[in-house]
């Protein structure tokens, strides 16, 4: 019997729920922590976040409009599908970041139930973040919270995989749709999350990946009319300051960089970070002879 060929994989961005190479053509060489080549992966132009805003966009009122048991129901299939394919992603995190395959797995372990631990709290977080405010008069009012709109994301560099989960997954419980751009030297894990998101009944464009540089996606998505909020989670110093200015021209919500434990408990600061307030008044009025009032 001869022998067969090695049939390589071909990873490509994760937008509108479709799976393109870049517009541009581009790719570069994403090689292990030893310097051994792993793939060539699509090196994204600011045409490819252009167009990744716009499917986040279309996806944000179908997404926004859901139920927040049906998102959770949603965040629960993608860790379903995850345990799955639980062997490729231990090898491709023990790759990106140069781990034992005990220490990968564990990171992957963590992710999957980093998505557990976000599709519980889709149909939760109203209840802390809003509430009946106490007012003097004839009236009412009850605050709840809203999702921002489209969210960009430069994804943290060094934590390839449970990094890029704990900012993505926060974004989508609440409403959000994302634009992420994936750690830069070690992309491959994004780019096959997106394969998992594209079989787990999550809308296509509420999650959109793309591999590349931060440094050339994020200035645009930072200065783009129709993003709503930036995190800077894997921005250095000197591009994170770049970027909130750009942010400023449309007055962008912007979560800055800061020293993260990926593999604590998030808390709900994320969660929060992309929601708007939004107060209903409602009058009262007297209900009959007694002069009683609702």
């Amino acid at each position: 019997m001869s022998e067969r060929l090695n049939v390589f994989k071909t990873y490509k961005l994760f937008v509108g729920g479709k799976f393109p190479r870049s517009e541009s053509g581009r790719v570069y060489e994403v090689t292990d922590s030893k310097g051994n080549w792993l793939a060539n992966a699509p090196l994204s132009s600011r045409k490819d976040g252009r167009d990744a805003v716009v499917a986040a966009r279309k996806a944000f009122s179908g997404w926004s409009g859901a139920t927040a048991y049906n998102r959770g129901q949603i965040l629960y299939r993608v860790a379903e599908m995850l345990e799955g394919r639980r062997d490729q992603f231990v090898a491709e995190v023990a790759d990106a970041e140069g781990l034992s395959k005990a220490k990968a797995a564990a990171q992957v372990d963590a992710a999957i139930d980093r998505w557990v631990w976000y599709a519980g709290w889709t149909d939760k977080i109203a209840q802390i973040a809003g509430g009946t405010n106490p007012v003097a008069g004839p009236f009412f009012n009850v605050s709840s919270p809203e999702p921002t709109g489209v969210v960009a994301v430069a994804a943290p560099q060094d934590s390839s995989f449970l990094g890029l989960v704990s900012v993505i997954a926060p974004v989508i419980a609440a409403g959000n749709t994302v634009v992420v751009v994936a750690s830069e030297k070690a992309p491959l894990p994004a780019l096959s999350l997106g394969e998992v998101l594209a079989t787990s009944d999550v809308p296509g464009g509420v999650v959109n990946i793309l591999s590349g540089r931060a440094a050339e996606i994020m200035p645009s998505l930072a200065a783009h009319q129709d993003v709503n909020a930036i995190d800077l989670a894997g921005a250095g110093a000197e591009l994170a300051t770049e970027l909130e200015a750009a942010a400023a021209d449309n007055l962008k919500r912007v979560l800055r960089p800061q020293a993260v434990d990926w593999a604590a408990t998030p808390g709900t600061k994320r969660l929060m970070a992309f929601l708007e307030t939004k107060t209903v008044w409602h009058p009262t009025g007297s209900l009959g002879a007694g002069g009683s009032s609702y």
